[in-house]
């Protein structure tokens, strides 16, 4: 995966979203109950992007997790701040999603989770690409609910071929 495109910032609409539902499903392969991303809310092509998930009662893993105290499982919120990065890097090369090939999460490094994120929370998430090397795409990624940082880590992502 190479993200060399230097393309200027994407617009913003009047509502201040840069992509919706419809368009990131253009770019992700992911769907209900897993696609993990709402909203993107800004972006400049090989430097960062700003997503949304809204956190709803009635996501699937509430019900197991834990059913007498309900927080989102910390993997998830991880799996949506790849998601995150993966929109970043295909949006930066200008690739939408195929049946050839998939963005895999490679590696995760320096989670650190530091409060809960609880149904009715909005997860601000940010992505920064630090390095591409030999298709790899290293990213630092955080989520935010209002102002507090509930987890950051280092990602790494690779597109592979899959057919």
């Amino acid at each position: 995966m190479t993200v060399t495109t230097n393309t200027p910032s994407a617009a913003l609409t009047a509502s201040g979203v840069v992509m919706q539902s419809d368009e990131i499903k253009e770019y992700l392969p992911h769907r209900y109950p897993f696609l993990l991303v709402d909203r993107v809310i800004e972006l400049i092509p090989n430097e960062h992007i700003k997503a949304l998930k809204n956190v709803s009662i009635n996501e699937p893993f509430f019900q197991g997790h834990f059913p007498h105290y309900a927080v989102m499982p910390g993997v998830l919120i991880i799996e949506a701040l790849a998601q995150t990065a993966a929109l970043l890097a295909l949006k930066t090369s200008g690739e939408k999603r195929d049946d050839k090939t998939v963005v895999y999460l490679a590696g995760i490094d320096d989670a650190r989770f530091k409060r809960p994120v609880v149904p009715g929370d909005t997860l601000i998430m940010t992505a920064r690409i630090l390095v591409e090397k030999r298709g790899v795409v290293k990213f630092a990624v955080q989520a935010h609910v209002g102002d507090a940082l509930a987890c950051e880590a280092e990602l790494l992502c690779t597109k592979r071929s899959i057919a």
